[in-house]
């Protein structure tokens, strides 16, 4: 069985039927552990398990198709747990002065808009809140307003589209909210997202976030569908106008400041330096990519428009745009908060190996709930662990000194692909896409059906990797070419 394909079938259920009749044990909890990269720690949870409750467990399984196989993926986890204690390294790490117990934020969005849901986020474990972008304007959302681009062999968002604007409340509701929340969760990070048109606006707008008690003010210079001219991505595309309101904001407040960044732009360091130039202690990156999908969930009334795209595609395309800004060598003594496709503790790690000092979570949270703060931590903390990392610190823009440009990288050697002919199927995946996409390499021996290559003609282009769905094919010894 694959265990990571079988437990992707899983519906992730709310009060999972599972679970419940699993007295010594938590299925439902060991399954979420495997989908969410933390196969290593998820035999906690059903080692306990008689075989009576996991033959139980499967009968109780609501899959609209065929049971998860909750027997198989017990013998297959075995007793995979972590030593005691191995996974309790600590995550607090300090935000422009800030202390945060751990660094996974909730993004500015729909998953943060008013008290009971931050609330209950933060009881969850969540180190922190973005709240919801709030402005002076009377926001009024369209419906539907979300659309998602699926994998189709398990119904998760491979991107998901979003045509939200602001917060809605009332702005004097939204600053007591924020109030309130710094007032009960006073070991909580607070953050007040804010977007003005003015002048007048933004200072406003943070100096009644600064008297809520807000422990730092972010600026919206990023949101794609805003109706209005002068707003959102229209000031983070112009870096002048950066470099104005985030002087104004910061000349206004004593709490540090962060402008948020557009990745609607070719080079994203152009409106960064006008935010560092203005004074900002901090950038967050990168809000929705502008995008268009045709799904039925796509139109209001008949009409579409343009508007912002997340989830794990943009990923790549937002780290992309944290290295640029971090490599900037005019940049310096900044801090960065990365946003864009998180959804596993790994996702998270590779921001942090790039410079961030905090992540923020919004399209994950939308599809699976607060509680995938579960496995951010535990899974950050079981990766310290096995590495003798004791603080996030270290961890901090570690992979930076790997990266170079693309013309001083080495180009005197080759991978050549390493077949693990045990796990071949004999599909000839592989040949298909070296004959159509690649060089012509390979061929199937007509007996066993198993890859055959030719080195003469081999690029080491190891598409043949990437294509392969039992994962049988391997990197080799990198040689001279």
């Amino acid at each position: 069985m694959r265990l990571k394909e079988e437990a992707a079938r899983c519906l992730l259920c709310a009060d999972a039927p599972c679970s419940k009749v699993c007295k010594n044990g938590d299925p439902a909890r060991a399954i979420r552990a495997v989908r969410f990269d933390n196969e290593a720690l998820a035999g906690q949870w059903i080692k306990a398990c008689r075989e009576g409750e996991l033959e139980a467990a499967e009968k109780a399984c609501i899959h609209y198709d065929w049971p998860i196989r909750i027997r198989e993926i017990a013998g297959a986890l075995g007793d995979s747990q972590a030593s005691p204690g191995t996974t309790k390294a600590s995550l607090e790490i300090d935000f422009c002065g800030i202390r945060c117990e751990n660094p996974f934020f909730l993004a500015s969005s729909a998953v943060c808009t008013n008290y009971d849901m931050v609330s209950r986020a933060l009881e969850a474990g969540w180190g922190g809140v973005f709240y919801k972008t709030i402005c002076l304007l009377d926001i009024h959302e369209v419906s539907p307003r979300f659309d998602a681009v699926y994998d189709n062999a398990n119904r998760s968002f491979v991107g998901f589209r979003n045509m939200e604007q602001l917060s809605e409340n009332p702005v004097r509701d939204d600053f007591d909210i924020l109030r309130r929340l710094k007032r009960n969760y006073p070991s909580k990070v607070i953050i007040a997202s804010i977007m003005g048109q003015t002048e007048e606006d933004w200072i406003q707008l943070a100096k009644m976030a600064e008297e809520a008690g807000c422990d730092a003010v972010e600026l919206n210079f990023s949101c794609p569908q805003m109706r209005e001219s002068g707003m959102g991505s229209d000031v983070g595309q112009d870096p002048e106008l950066v470099t104005f309101f985030t002087a104004y904001v910061k000349r206004s407040v004593k709490i540090p400041v962060i402008s948020k960044m557009t990745p609607n732009i070719a080079h994203i360091c152009k409106p960064a330096l006008g935010a560092y130039a203005g004074g900002a202690d901090a950038i967050s990156a990168i809000n929705t990519i502008k995008s268009i999908t045709m799904g039925d969930g796509s139109e209001v009334s008949g009409s579409q428009t343009g508007s912002g795209y997340s989830g794990k595609a943009v990923k790549p395309i937002a780290l992309r745009h944290i290295l640029a800004m971090v490599k900037n060598p005019i940049m310096k003594n900044i801090q960065y908060s990365g946003v864009g496709g998180i959804e596993t503790w790994r996702d998270a790690l590779e921001y942090i190996q790039l410079g961030c000092r905090n992540v923020q979570v919004c399209t994950a949270v939308m599809q699976y709930g607060y509680r995938i703060i579960d496995d951010l931590i535990l899974g950050l903390q079981h990766h310290m662990a096995e590495r003798g990392v004791s603080s996030v610190n270290e961890l901090v823009g570690e992979l930076l000194p790997k990266f170079y440009l693309p013309h001083d990288l080495d180009r005197s050697t080759i991978v050549y692909p390493k077949f693990e002919r045990a796990k071949c199927v004999g599909c000839g995946r592989c040949i298909i896409s070296c004959s159509d996409g690649g060089h012509q390499a390979l061929h199937m021996d007509p007996e066993t059906r198993k890859p055959i290559m030719d080195a003469s003609k081999c690029v080491g282009c190891l598409l043949c990797r990437l294509v392969c769905p039992a994962e049988a094919i391997s990197y080799s010894k990198r040689i001279a070419k």
